[in-house]
């Protein structure tokens, strides 16, 4: 790669990840997988869970999760 042989750090660093990185990220293009459904459901009750603060009921919160996520399943 060009960059490694450039005087610029930030270059050489970014070019040292994507030659460490390499198999990952063609595999990560190839396939037609992701684990973007799952992230979204983390944050949605991540979320809920912050607006929440202090409920005291967890079969209520569940319940708020599960209803909040009912169009996903």
């Amino acid at each position: 790669m060009r960059n490694l042989e450039l005087d610029i750090p930030q270059l050489k660093s970014c070019a040292e990840t994507y030659q460490h990185w390499y198999r990952e990220i063609v595999n990560s293009l190839a396939v037609p997988y992701s684990n973007g459904p799952t992230e979204g459901f983390n944050n949605k009750i991540k979320v809920l869970k912050h607006v929440s603060f202090g409920m005291r009921n967890l079969t209520n919160f569940k319940a708020r999760i599960m209803l909040l996520n009912r169009d996903s399943f």
